[in-house]
């Protein structure tokens, strides 16, 4: 009878002991779930994943297993519904390479996202092309976009307007959050435009008789004449002897702009009649607005333009993408001659 009962006694401690043992086995297992690494990248790298409005926890962890071994989704599930985490937050996330089940429900839960780089060139003309692009890059209606870009009123809250409106997006790289609402981008727009025009800056925005905005149509006009970055400065100086002398500008990237159709490469007498006011062959001065977002550099080289006396350019006969550049209409005329003998000559040899 006591050797049953030391049986039975011996029984129940080793059952008790393996509950023990399990117990404390499962215990570290949810530990190391939650706390230590529940995910882990199969390249070693992080990954970013863009999660959309609406989007579930299964279709979140669908995603990830794109690129990370998920040692339990069973477990992940019960951390979340005891962190009551019924959906991930809208917005960018960049998931390190390995990471447990706390950190990642923390992050999708209360949107603790990581920015974008927002970049954009010189390459962007219209207000329509900018809201498309900014639409295409955020989580946002293209729509909300232009409606602000197109209001006057809106607009003059940061000192422009309808035309003068794409000057606030200055092309360059930015870090923004995907989910970014409007009203707040355009703030940390004007926030980045009020950091590139410095005091210095202005001062000599103010020397050449011009504000920041003309200063910027200006520059939009002269990075549209050559692909010559070397030749912008003295045509920056060429159109503000220009302007001193109340000249039209007769830029032809004006008319392009006035005709809307930018796969032009020859201007002809038809496009010149085009009845607009960007169009500087028939309107002196500047345009209303911009004929592209300046870049930053574009902007410096309207403001340190050289002292010239040139008046007029035409394109290098040598066909080299220069321009030879005049300071009188006779020379002017004499280059052009060149240049219309050279396209002439190649015309015949075809």
């Amino acid at each position: 009878m006591r050797i049953k009962k030391r049986y039975i006694l011996r029984t129940l401690l080793g059952l008790a002991g393996v509950a023990l043992f399990l117990g404390l086995a499962f215990t570290m297992e949810q530990y190391y779930r939650l706390h230590v690494s529940n995910f882990r990248s199969r390249d070693g790298k992080q990954h970013g994943y863009y999660i959309q409005p609406g989007t579930s926890i299964d279709e979140t962890l669908d995603m990830l297993e794109a690129h990370y071994d998920i040692g339990s989704r069973r477990d992940f599930e019960l951390h979340a519904r005891s962190m009551v985490f019924n959906y991930p937050e809208p917005g960018y996330y960049l998931i390190p390479e390995r990471l447990g089940n706390r950190e990642l429900i923390t992050r999708l839960k209360f949107g603790q996202q990581d920015p974008i780089s927002l970049t954009w060139t010189n390459a962007v003309r219209t207000r329509e092309q900018l809201a498309g692009m900014l639409g295409n890059k955020l989580l946002l209606d293209s729509a909300e976009i232009i409606s602000r870009l197109e209001s006057n009123l809106y607009m003059a809250k940061f000192g422009l307007n309808k035309e003068t409106s794409r000057l606030l997006f200055i092309p360059n790289t930015y870090n923004v959050y995907w989910t970014i609402k409007p009203d707040d981008l355009f703030n940390r727009m004007k926030y980045e435009y009020d950091q590139f025009w410095t005091e210095e800056r202005l001062r000599k925005a103010d020397k050449l008789n011009m504000t920041p905005i003309e200063v910027g149509i200006l520059a939009s006009i002269v990075e549209s004449e050559s692909n010559n970055k070397s030749e912008l400065p003295t045509i920056a100086s060429l159109y503000l002897n220009r302007l001193k002398k109340n000249m039209a500008l007769q830029a032809c990237p004006t008319v392009i702009y006035a005709v809307g159709d930018f796969s032009l490469r020859r201007i002809l007498y038809r496009h010149l009649a085009v009845e607009s006011p960007y169009n500087t062959y028939k309107h002196k001065g500047l345009p209303p607005g911009p004929i592209r977002c300046p870049l930053p550099r574009s902007i410096d080289f309207v403001l340190n333009a050289p002292k010239t006396n040139y008046l007029f350019m035409c394109a290098n006969p040598a066909l080299n993408g220069t321009h030879i550049f005049s300071a009188n209409f006779n020379g002017h005329a004499n280059a052009a001659a060149q240049y219309h003998n050279m396209m002439d000559s190649k015309k015949k040899s075809k």
